[in-house]
């Protein structure tokens, strides 16, 4: 048998690399959000991270692997920046990072300040790929995947890891969809743990992507999406992901930026925390019933916090 791509054991491996690099991130419990949701619910609070969200384990325990002498360059919609620009800060290197013109600019300010170039594309009409590619080959750069890759996968594991053990068993996990490394890495690391849980997928209804695609059994695109969670504009699923994610994610929910926003206004109003769209939409998955059968006890990642008020 072939060995798969990222196994507990590779998870369990970037945890230990990122022991003093990451947080361990805190779990919330709240009475009002148990009422809420019909069941006990565990936020695993990624926006309490380092960069403001879960992206640094993978870009770390990726670029950490790597040769980066020349320094590292990526391309991302602001959480992905952060996180390769303070992952340059540690590994003593630079970051050269390409960004969406219109992406919110307190994401680009701060991966400006940990100390990165910012180079800006436009998202609807430039090709960030060729235009990663090229850069990287000009500057002779390595280039740290957004999730695609399995490092990447493996360090964003590490979130669902902690949250299981913090925790225990789970009837569900329930994670935010864009490029897919997140719930891929989630989904490795719940599944190995806790035969029969489930994992589910939530994405913005205008970005489906991954939806679309689990349900034809194989990858396809859709244009970019016009959507507030900027962080989950993604048109395609990673191929490593979605192969991942064909095998132990069991659906994918759609929630509309309306019921976003009533999450991130919930969690700002009754659990004082701030989330940014990405990070509130298994959140609002769970506080709209998207989540059926709901069981007695579920986890859910709030991805990010990077929110520009």
């Amino acid at each position: 048998m072939s060995r798969d791509p990222v196994t507990l054991d590779d998870v369990r491996s970037a945890s230990d690399r990122l022991r003093g690099v990451a947080h361990r991130t805190p779990v919330l419990r709240s009475r009002t959000l148990d009422r809420a949701a019909g069941t006990e619910v565990f936020l695993k609070c990624e926006n309490f991270q380092r960069t403001g969200s879960f992206k640094v384990r993978g870009a770390y325990n990726a670029a950490s692997r790597l040769r980066v002498a020349k320094g590292l360059t990526t391309y991302s919609s602001g959480n992905h920046a952060q996180a390769v620009a303070l992952t340059a800060r540690e590994l003593g290197t630079t970051a050269v990072i390409l960004m969406p013109a219109d992406a919110p600019k307190s994401k680009m300010d701060a991966a400006a300040g940990y100390g990165a170039e910012i180079i800006t594309y436009d998202r609807y009409t430039d090709d960030r790929e060729a235009l990663g590619a090229g850069l990287a080959a000009e500057r002779d750069l390595t280039f740290v995947p957004p999730y695609d890759h399995e490092h990447v996968i493996a360090g964003q594991g590490s979130s669902a890891l902690e949250l299981l053990e913090d925790t225990g068993p789970l009837g569900a996990l329930v994670v935010p969809v864009g490029g897919g490394g997140l719930i891929a890495g989630s989904a490795t690391a719940a599944t190995s743990l806790h035969r029969g849980i489930r994992v589910i997928g939530v994405e913005p209804e205008a970005g489906d992507d991954t939806r679309r695609s689990l349900e034809a059994g194989h990858r396809i695109s859709v244009p970019v999406p016009h959507t507030i969670a900027d962080g989950q504009a993604a048109t395609i699923p990673g191929e490593l992901t979605f192969a991942i994610n064909q095998r132990l994610v069991e659906t994918v929910a759609l929630v509309t930026d309306d019921e976003i926003r009533e999450a991130m206004h919930f969690a700002l109003t009754r659990l004082k925390i701030v989330l940014e769209p990405s990070g509130a939409t298994g959140l609002a998955a769970l506080l709209c019933g998207r989540v059926r059968p709901t069981p007695r006890r579920i986890g859910v990642i709030a991805s990010g916090g990077n929110l520009d008020l």
